[in-house]
């Protein structure tokens, strides 16, 4: 079957590309904007893209339309596929019906940390030797000398087994998805995650975003609580405990049983408690060894009476948010029988994702980072991490407002405080924003002695001079953006090594 995809550059849309080929469909589509890193591995994968969104696309006619959810209604596209018949579904609807349908699904849903808990728990499954599918909306790093995970982890999409490998035929296999809450399609306004009917779901955290499709935070719970009602009872939620807007979905009706996790010490429990009230009880635990994060000790502590529900996790990440990703996850793969100790020895070799504090560079002892943050919430405990993993370095943060929901002003007023843990911080404020990015940013800094560091800058040209002139040896800088942001990170890298030599 011949597929195209519009919005193929996408995410999601190219990690569901790469599946369709696994199951020997042929596949091409467009996009407006095509850019690293999905482009490479679609390209890499024999995927044909197309520049744009043109009639000619769909001539000859495919087989199939996956409409992306960035095509609207009006567009000469999808004018043209609706007038003249062609069969089109969206993706998650696609993803159900072709993959879903026969396997365990776990699905990791939440505001913050969706990309990173999927890779994660993929990955530890994998390590344990379990032929997991998965669906990931970024590119893994991979830095393992085994050839099978190489081989596994090379895309942010695997098909994986659709049985479990034992005597039990009627044992069904399992895929790891990341249960996004943004809507499905033009002509389906559901949350992408409600078509998954998940066994297992990871709901990580919940906050206000996405203010282009949702009016206010309990219409996210709600679209949450849509999922909740399909899980079964024989199933598992797992969750931060004291998170209020996640128990307040709860309340709207729960029949599953529920994990709850949380890291030990009020420092570490910062950033995920949201009422001081609440029961701090949890079934699962980590314990930080080291500050940054990069050291810690999981428990299920549930069942303190099985050794092996016990491990310690020494990796290269940082951060407490990463702590509390790697818990929930080493809480899912236990449920699906992988112990604590393989569970926490896989984290311990595992290498991150592209675009979350990434090191693309280093010149003349100035490394550089891509991050993806671009909610306020994101930009803090990215910056957070940085600075207790780069403790001896000045941070700069360089920021692209770019998200829908940014783009609108929605977290303006909390902008600034989200970026204080930076040494110094630079704005980008685009053409066409529309509302005043600098005058937030003076306004803040001019009543906050604190935040003086921070500027706003309107062209990537200015940010790049800024930094090749103040920016010196033992510096640490970090991109912050959901896009490519006119190719500022190789363009930084290339006028720092100009200056270098």
């Amino acid at each position: 079957m011949h597929i195209h995809i519009l919005g193929i550059c996408g995410t999601f849309m190219g990690s569901l590309a790469l599946l369709a080929r696994e199951l020997g469909h042929t596949v091409t589509g467009s996009d407006a904007n095509v850019y690293p890193p999905m482009s490479t591995q679609l390209e890499n994968a024999g995927v044909t893209i197309e520049q744009g969104y043109l009639v000619a696309h769909l001539q000859p006619a495919p087989d199939l339309v996956v409409v992306g959810n960035a095509m609207k209604r009006g567009m000469d596209v999808i004018e043209y596929m609706l007038d003249t018949g062609l069969r089109y579904t969206s993706g998650p609807q696609f993803l159900s019906e072709q993959v879903l349908q026969s396997r365990h699904v776990i699905a990791v849903a939440g505001t913050h940390g969706k990309t990173t808990t999927t890779t994660m728990l993929a990955w530890i499954l994998h390590y344990a030797g379990i032929d997991t599918g998965f669906l990931i909306g970024g590119v893994p790093l991979v830095d393992t000398t085994d050839e099978r995970l190489q081989q596994v982890f090379a895309h942010s999409s695997y098909l994986g087994a659709d049985k479990i490998d034992n005597d039990d035929s009627a044992n069904t296999g399992y895929f790891v998805i990341e249960a996004d809450e943004y809507d499905s399609a033009f002509f389906d306004k559901r949350s992408k995650f409600v078509h998954y009917r998940p066994r297992t779901a990871i709901l990580n955290n919940l906050e206000f975003d996405h203010a282009d499709i949702f009016a206010d935070l309990n219409a996210i719970q709600t679209q949450f609580h849509h999922m909740v009602r399909m899980i079964p009872s024989t199933g598992k939620i797992i969750m931060p405990t004291a998170t209020a807007s996640l128990e307040d979905t709860l309340a709207k009706g729960v029949w599953t049983p529920v994990w709850r996790t949380t890291v030990l010490g009020s420092a570490a429990n910062a950033t995920s408690v949201e009422d001081d009230n609440l029961d701090n009880s949890s079934e699962w635990q980590a314990e930080l060894i080291s500050e940054d994060g990069g050291q810690f000790s999981v428990s299920f502590v549930a069942d303190a009476a099985d050794k092996n529900a016990t491990g310690v996790v020494d990796w290269s990440m940082s951060g407490i948010h990463n702590v509390n990703n790697a818990l929930v996850a080493v809480a899912a793969a236990y449920n699906v029988g992988v112990c604590v100790k393989t569970a926490c020895a896989a984290l311990s070799a595992f290498a991150g994702i592209k675009r979350r504090m990434e090191l693309i560079g280093e010149v003349n002892d100035i490394l550089v980072f891509d991050d993806f943050a671009h909610h306020p919430t994101a930009i803090t405990t990215t910056l957070d991490g940085a600075k207790k993993k780069l403790a001896n370095r000045r941070i700069w943060a360089i920021i692209e407002p770019r998200s829908n929901t940014m783009k609108m002003g929605i977290h303006q007023d909390s902008l600034a405080e989200s970026a204080a843990l930076a040494d110094y911080t630079l704005w980008y404020e685009p053409t066409g924003l529309e509302w005043g990015l600098k005058d937030v940013i003076d306004q803040a800094t001019a009543t906050n002695s604190t935040m003086s560091n921070q500027q706003v800058l309107s062209s990537v040209d200015a940010i790049i001079e800024h930094i090749d002139t103040h920016a010196t040896a033992g510096d640490a800088i970090v991109i912050m953006s959901n896009g490519g942001f006119e190719g500022i990170h190789q363009r930084l890298l290339t006028a720092l090594h100009n200056k270098a030599t």
